[in-house]
């Protein structure tokens, strides 16, 4: 009885979670149509460089998995719709530069975020935008093909940002409306 509530239960979270999306927009394609079918690196950098990977369950889903995105894989939180993932996840302080490869079907950015004492990633309050509040935001990478901001990273395209950054814990997230719910969020620790 109580794993038919449960099952009952997770498939009534499911449609509200993709009902929210759907409503705020995650799930539309918002590149420009000048960066369809972009593809590019980031130069070379002198700093120490973080690679960032930004996915979505739209790839996942032409998987020979079918529509069942992760099994569990380390970085998919939520419901596991989207993803961010950082490696390395601890730097050094100084100088750093994310890379950020867009290997989703949607646009995506990576905005860094001071992480407040004792607040883990994923626990920001979201806005009825579907967005978290950026204050206090120390740079992103959003956009295609180049460096620091604009309308965010095409799919299959790269985008990247150089941060000064202190030690202490931040998180990377990507604040396009819905897609922090949805899961794209990480840790990145800087040590001395």
């Amino acid at each position: 009885m109580w794993l038919v509530i449960a099952m009952a239960a997770a498939l009534v979270l499911g449609l509200a979670t993709t009902a929210f999306l759907a409503a705020t927009g995650a799930f539309r394609a918002t590149r420009p149509a000048s960066t369809q079918g972009a593809r590019c690196s980031a130069p070379p950098s002198a700093a120490r460089v973080v690679d960032v990977t930004v996915d979505d369950m739209g790839r996942m889903m032409r998987g020979p998995g079918g529509p069942t995105p992760t099994g569990g894989r380390p970085g998919w939180h939520g419901m596991g719709m989207m993803r961010l993932v950082a490696n390395p996840s601890t730097v050094s302080a100084g100088k750093v530069t994310l890379r950020v490869a867009n290997r989703g079907a949607l646009t995506h950015e990576v905005v860094v975020l001071p992480l407040p004492a004792g607040q883990v990633s994923g626990e920001r309050a979201v806005g009825s935008n579907g967005k978290v509040d950026e204050t206090g935001s120390l740079g992103e990478a959003s956009r295609t093909c180049g460096a620091g901001s604009g309308d965010g990273i095409a799919p299959s395209a790269t985008g990247w940002s150089t941060v000064t950054l202190q030690p202490g814990r931040y998180e990377l997230v990507c604040n396009l409306p819905g897609h922090y719910a949805a899961g794209m969020y990480t840790e990145l620790d800087v040590r001395r």
